[in-house]
């Protein structure tokens, strides 16, 4: 099912007590994990990555609480958890109502949870994230401020989501340095106060990682208002997917459709910059940039090396691939 379908589900208080979560947004990921997941006085274990341990997370959900309590199973990986496992921990959550169980999965292969069939057998949810368009990005950053108690209206929400690209998670965090204005949000303390990918245009760095000019600068810059390495090779990667996108569209309709490409409006200028940018790279070395940037994504949450020169390794490759 989709979001839609999934939050009709919530509001009416019909929720199984396993989910599994997956599609193009970690943001909404891990929002509805956290939701789900945010009861009292719960026995929580949450593996990360690579860490996840099947033996461990089926005792975990086949024990029972000595104070009566929920046990609740988050587990959050780009891998796919083995089917046979998979199974296992569904079925330990059908045989106990105080269960819950949560399988985030932030890996690329839609394909596999995408299907009716996949937990027929089972009361699961399975539910795919798609980016939220413009309209629910607002109501979403809307919902954040209003739980800090910060007044900000739409218009300001809608020019903080643009310096950020659109991006959620990053508009999101921006929100709790809202509060120490005991009043409404403007526009201006927003230019004041928002830092880190929103000083330095991120489309004006990816411009010169794309037309292999020297991006240190900016790069440096970055990295010293606060943004991890993480963040910044997933924001790229995100940008390179909206680049793809276009020369796709525009590979069998001829012509860019802001509306149909980004699912919403964007100014004249910046359809036409993305558009030259998104067709001077063929369709095969998107795929080998997106590898690229997802494997050394994933190099930097699993293991213990500097991740700033996985970064530096990882922006010269994408430049000799270009």
């Amino acid at each position: 099912m989709y979001k839609n379908e999934f939050d009709k589900y919530i509001a009416s208080k019909k929720l199984s007590n396993s989910f599994v979560f997956f599609g193009e947004s970690a943001f909404l990921i891990d929002m509805y994990t956290k939701m789900l997941s945010n009861i009292d006085d719960a026995n929580i274990l949450s593996y990360y990555h690579d860490e996840y341990d099947f033996n461990s997370a089926k005792a975990h959900l086949s024990q029972g609480s000595l104070f009566g309590d929920r046990n609740i199973l988050i587990i959050k990986s780009e891998k796919k958890v083995p089917k046979k496992e998979l199974d296992t921990l569904l079925g330990l959550c059908e045989k106990n109502s105080d269960n819950i169980f949560i399988y985030a999965y932030y890996g690329n292969d839609h394909k596999t949870y995408n299907n009716k069939k996949a937990f027929a057998k089972t009361k699961a949810m399975s539910v795919r994230f798609f980016h939220p368009k413009e309209y629910e990005a607002q109501n979403i950053i809307l919902n954040v401020a209003q739980e800090k108690n910060v007044k900000i209206d739409k218009y300001t929400i809608s020019h903080l989501l643009k310096i950020h690209n659109g991006d959620v998670a990053l508009a999101a965090n921006e929100i709790e340095k809202f509060r120490v204005y005991d009043r409404e949000i403007t526009t201006k303390d927003v230019d004041t106060l928002v830092y880190g990918l929103a000083e330095i245009n991120l489309d004006e760095f990816i411009q010169k990682l794309f037309t292999k000019k020297d991006y240190r600068d900016d790069l440096q810059s970055i990295l010293e208002h606060g943004e991890d390495e993480i963040r910044i090779v997933s924001a790229i990667t995100a940008y390179i997917t909206q680049l793809y996108m276009f020369n796709i569209y525009i590979r069998v309709n001829g012509a860019p459709n802001a509306i149909e490409i980004l699912g919403y409006r964007a100014p004249n200028f910046v359809i036409e910059q993305k558009a030259a940018m998104a067709l001077k790279v063929k369709p095969e070395v998107y795929f080998k940039l997106h590898e690229l940037l997802l494997l050394n994504e994933l190099k930097m949450k699993s293991s213990h090396i500097d991740k700033s020169a996985i970064l530096f390794s990882t922006l010269i490759k994408l430049q000799k691939l270009i």
